[in-house]
């Protein structure tokens, strides 16, 4: 029974490690009806899972807000204009701008492993412009 139960464990822990839940997001300056965003205005992973980054248009990067990532985690901006990528560590919820199109709306947020703990801080960002009203959509949402 034991040896049963160790080579279950053992299938799921493999299963779980071969279907992590990385996710791709693409820079662009024009979705629908949207100028300068990213295709993904939310997404969660897990912690270990990486976000991508796909520089589709020229002229946009990723910038973690300050005040806007979990207490522990590193901060993180990119170059423009290239592809990126981060590997979360750290539960929690990432906020996120392109730097130059942050008061158009081009914002976006990470859930890391399904931990709410610091919306309380996210909700204190000052978002302007465009953004404002997307984060508090977001944000009314989680």
């Amino acid at each position: 029974m034991k040896t049963a139960l160790l080579k279950i464990s053992f299938i799921l822990i493999l299963m779980n490690s071969a279907y992590a839940a990385d996710q791709n997001i693409d820079m662009l300056n024009k979705l629908e009806r949207e100028i300068n965003v990213y295709s993904k205005k939310l997404v969660n992973v897990d912690v270990g899972d990486t976000v991508f980054w796909k520089s589709v248009n020229p002229g946009h990067n990723v910038e973690f807000i300050k005040g806007g990532i979990p207490e522990g985690a590193e901060k993180f901006k990119s170059s423009y204009s290239k592809d990126t990528s981060y590997t979360f560590k750290t539960p929690g919820i990432y906020a996120y701008w392109c730097t130059p199109h942050k008061s158009i709306g081009m914002i976006g947020f990470v859930v890391v492993g399904n931990d709410k703990s610091n919306l309380e801080s996210i909700k204190k960002i000052k978002f302007y412009g465009k953004s404002k009203k997307i984060a508090d959509d977001i944000l009314s949402s989680l």
